[in-house]
């Protein structure tokens, strides 16, 4: 019997490229954890041959490994949660298949959460070779993400993580929907370690993590955990009022003096204008709200595992 002490996750989408060197780097990975190293890989519904790499590569793998696909793609969270519902280690991390963080970076997560000076494990970067531009997009979106959403986040952004299984059980009892893997981890508390390393430049292929994907992650984000867009809302109720009533004020006086001998057309155009954009972004936002309570409510589960395939038997997860 194959001892498993480390669960490592690994997301797969469009990254048949990255693969072989993936698979070689987990192979000196289960030799520096005295080979008690499992490896579950998901693909998340990728278009591409990664699934089709993988399921070729896993019978000759020399560590236990499991290879999950989804029925399509569920995004990235749903991803981590399924390959986390299926590890048996003791300890677990997730980590990309495009290898931008260092193998080392998930040694030093196991090795902070087997010798317990934390519940979780927090990869922080100190450094990112990316191009300019993305680096710029990055600091801007985890700048406002630390602002708005978690002001623990740290400045470059998280990525990758590390926990044991009483942090990974509470993980996976959360089961909202369109939610954000990284706020939640903020979120649960327990002992936290933060873990700094230095980002590699990407060698193959382009990153999935387009701007769209930003901005929709962020959206989820807001709604998910925070009422900025109320708080807005009502001050700009509060604003809108205001202005309501002093220029009534005014037209009233306006009125007494014999200013306005003729009711204003484009005065009441404006008003009436204003109050229904008003209405309408007040609608909106109570209305999104409104839907994802409804999509949490209906309990669909987050992702459906469609194929499932193992080199090892499977056993009973150690308990710890």
């Amino acid at each position: 019997m194959v001892n498993i002490t480390y669960s490592l996750v690994i997301p797969v989408y469009l990254n048949q490229s990255s693969i072989p060197r993936l698979l070689q780097a987990l192979e000196e990975m289960h030799q520096r954890l005295d080979r008690e190293l499992e490896v579950v890989f998901v693909v998340d519904g990728s278009p591409d041959q990664s699934y089709a790499l993988l399921r070729d590569a896993l019978p000759s793998l020399p560590y236990p490994a499991q290879l999950l696909g989804h029925s399509r793609n569920f995004g990235s969270f749903p991803a981590v949660r399924s390959g986390l519902l299926a590890a048996r280690g003791r300890y677990f991390a997730v980590m990309a298949a495009d290898l931008q963080e260092p193998p080392e970076l998930i040694l030093d997560f196991f090795r902070a959460l087997k010798a317990d000076e934390c519940d979780v494990a927090i990869g922080t970067r100190n450094s990112r070779n990316d191009p300019p531009l993305s680096r710029l997009a990055s600091s801007l979106f985890w700048g406002l993400y630390r602002r708005v959403i978690a002001p623990e986040m740290p400045e470059g952004g998280v990525d990758v993580f590390g926990c044991d299984r009483a942090f990974r059980d509470q993980l996976l009892q959360l089961e909202e929907s369109r939610s954000s893997l990284i706020a939640l981890i903020f979120w649960l508390g327990f002992r936290r370690k933060l873990v700094g390393y230095d980002r590699r430049e990407r060698q193959e292929g382009k990153s999935s993590w387009t701007l769209r994907k930003r901005i929709d992650y962020m959206r989820d984000s807001i709604f998910a955990f925070s009422d900025l867009p109320i708080r807005l809302l009502m001050r700009l109720g509060v604003i809108g009022s205001a202005l309501s009533l002093s220029l009534g004020a005014v037209i009233i006086l306006a009125k007494l003096l014999g200013v306005i001998q003729v009711p204003g057309y484009a005065a009441t155009m404006l008003a009436v204008l204003c109050l229904g954009a008003l209405n309408l972004l007040g609608l909106g936002l109570v209305g999104t709200y409104a839907w994802r309570a409804y999509e949490n409510s209906k309990q669909r589960p987050l992702a459906i595992v469609s194929m499932r395939m193992s080199n090892h038997p499977p056993r009973e997860p150690e308990k710890g």
